[in-house]
C-alpha cells in the first residue's frame, strides 16, 4: 500500500507538470507515453501467442508520432493523415512473405495495436491544441474529470455496490460504482468551469457523462485484454499500479469521443 501511494502521488505531480509546462513537453512526454503503451500492447498479445510484427507496428506508431507533431506542433494540415499509409501499405506487403496460418490474425493485430495504444494519446495531445498556441485548459480539464470518475465509482461501488456491472470481466464493478463515477464527474465538470470559465459549462457536463462512460467501457475492455492474455497488470512501469495500459485505459476510449465534440462544438 505504501509504494502504491507513493507511486500514485509522482505520478500525479509528473503527470500535472507534464501538461502545465508547455507545449512542446507535453506533446513529448504523451507521444513517448503511448510507444510504451504499444510496447505493452505487443507484450500482451506475444502472452497470447499471438506474435504481430512488431518493427511493422512500430513504424505505424511512430508514423502518427509525427504525424501529430506535424498538426498539432507545427500547424501543418490534417491531411498530412496520409503520410500513414505506406507503412500500413508496408505491413501488408509483410503479410505476402508470412506462411504460417496465423498470418491474417498477426496482420489484424499489428494494425489495431497502433489504432489502440497510440493514436488515443495523440488525440488526447491535439486537446491542447485547439487555438494557435498550447493551452493546458481542456487537457487538464479531461484528466480532472477522469480522475473524478474513477475515485468516485471506487467510493460508490464501495460504500454501496450491490448489483453488477459486468461480473465476467470486472468482478469488482457496480452499476452503483458507475452511476456514482458520473455524478462525481459531473460535479468536478461544474467546478473545474467554475474556476477557468474558458469553454463553455455545457461542453463540460457533457465532457464528463462522456469520460465517464467511455472511461469504464476502456476498463473493462482492458480487463478483456488482461484476461485473455492470463495476467493482472499490463505492465510493471509503476509498482503497485501496473503499466501504462492500466492507468490510462479510460483516456483510450474516451479522448477520441472528447476530440469529436470539440469538432462539432468549435
Amino acid at each position: 500500500m505504501k509504494t502504491r501511494a507513493i507511486t500514485g502521488f509522482f505520478f500525479v505531480l509528473v503527470l500535472l507538470a507534464t501538461i502545465l509546462w508547455n507545449g512542446w513537453m507535453f506533446l513529448a512526454i504523451f507521444s513517448a507515453i503511448s510507444l510504451l503503451a504499444l510496447k505493452e500492447f505487443f507484450e500482451l498479445s506475444d502472452t497470447m501467442e499471438i506474435n504481430a510484427y512488431k518493427p511493422a507496428g512500430y513504424l505505424i506508431g511512430f508514423s502518427f508520432i509525427i504525424i501529430n507533431l506535424l498538426i498539432s506542433g507545427l500547424g501543418y494540415s490534417a491531411a498530412t493523415i496520409a503520410l500513414s499509409i505506406p507503412f500500413i501499405l508496408f505491413t501488408f506487403i509483410y503479410t505476402l512473405f508470412d506462411r504460417s496460418t496465423r498470418a491474417l490474425v498477426r496482420l489484424n493485430i499489428t494494425v489495431f495495436a497502433p489504432i489502440y495504444s497510440v493514436l488515443p494519446f495523440l488525440l488526447f495531445i491535439n486537446l491542447g491544441f485547439q487555438s494557435e498556441s498550447y493551452s493546458y485548459s481542456i487537457p487538464l480539464g479531461f484528466i480532472i474529470l477522469l480522475w473524478a470518475s474513477d475515485t468516485g465509482a471506487y467510493l460508490f461501488g464501495k460504500s454501496f455496490g450491490k448489483k453488477k456491472l459486468f461480473e465476467r470481466l470486472s468482478p469488482n464493478k457496480t452499476w452503483e460504482g458507475f452511476f456514482g463515477g458520473v455524478i462525481t464527474s459531473v460535479i468536478a465538470a461544474a467546478i473545474y468551469h467554475h474556476f477557468t470559465q474558458q469553454v463553455d459549462l455545457i461542453f463540460w457536463l457533457l465532457s464528463a457523462v462522456i469520460i465517464s462512460s467511455t472511461g469504464t467501457l476502456g476498463d473493462l475492455f482492458e480487463s478483456l485484454l488482461k484476461r485473455k492474455a492470463g495476467v493482472k497488470d499490463s505492465g510493471h512501469l509503476l509498482p503497485g499500479h501496473g503499466g501504462v495500459l492500466d492507468r490510462f485505459d479510460g483516456l483510450l476510449f474516451s479522448a477520441p469521443l472528447i476530440n469529436l465534440v470539440l469538432i462539432f462544438w468549435i
